[in-house]
């Protein structure tokens, strides 16, 4: 006859996720928000196009302007302002346009919120152009390793636009069944609620010299015509393999 007390309880007959309802749910986080110069804090910023780099390669294209005075800034408040790079700089690249460095992933619970935050209120673009890169494992076709290639995606609003309008004209369309996650697809889908010319532009390996060199074409022969990266190989490669790293977010197909 089996021990009672000994032998090991029997297997819950309740599913892990009815267990749940019995326990108090998480406070909610805190609502990611801007924050402007004392000189800008009732002028909102309504620049013509807005670039969002989230991808390492991205990242160290523009890696220089880290000593331009930021004109807002987007924080997350579970994140320590202690720690470097846990805050979202954005810069001016001309009087028309403007760059949101977000050098931190952001988790999939909080990635359209902070997608709201930066669209929302004070900062107004008429289009935004969001730099991210992809896994192999999302891409439904070959990849070679030793080859950079770059994809776009669009929202209803860009496809309208026809000809070299077009914030990424020389690009091919992501392949059909591959998927898109992270902020990145977050944004394009806060776009498209708005109703802003927006376009995703992903690239793969996630960080390289050559799709450094080949983001940087695409702009300038599109949306940044004559605009001086002043890069150094050196130190792009160094400061884009710090910034290597994989998000995760909601899926945009």
């Amino acid at each position: 006859m089996e021990d009672v007390i000994t032998e090991a309880a029997p297997p819950s007959r309740f599913l892990e996720e009815d267990l749940n309802i019995f326990t108090p749910p998480s406070p909610p986080l805190p609502t990611p928000f801007l924050i402007f110069p004392h000189n800008q804090q009732s002028q909102p910023l309504n620049p013509s196009l807005l670039i969002v780099a989230l991808s390492p390669s991205s990242l160290a294209l523009f890696h220089s302007l880290r000593t331009v005075s930021p004109a807002a800034s987007l924080l997350l408040p579970e994140l320590p302002l202690s720690i470097p790079d846990h805050a979202a700089n954005i810069f001016p690249l001309s009087p028309s346009a403007l760059l949101a460095a977000i050098p931190f992933p952001v988790p999939a619970p909080r990635a359209h919120a902070v997608a709201k935050a930066l669209l929302t209120g004070r900062i107004r673009p008429d289009s935004v152009l969001i730099l991210d890169s992809f896994a192999p494992c999302n891409f439904r076709g070959k990849l070679s390793s030793d080859e950079a290639v770059a994809f776009k995606l669009e929202n209803a609003a860009e496809r309208k636009t026809s000809g070299r309008e077009k914030l990424l004209a020389d690009l091919e369309y992501y392949p059909s069944g591959s998927v898109v996650d992270g902020l990145g697809a977050a944004i394009l889908a806060r776009c498209q609620v708005m109703n802003v010319r927006a376009s995703l532009c992903v690239s793969w390996p996630q960080f390289d010299a050559s799709v450094v060199s080949l983001i940087k074409g695409l702009l300038q022969l599109g949306v940044l015509r004559g605009f001086n990266f002043d890069l150094n190989d050196g130190e792009v490669l160094k400061f884009g393999r710090i910034k290597d790293r994989v998000l995760h977010s909601e899926l945009y197909i």
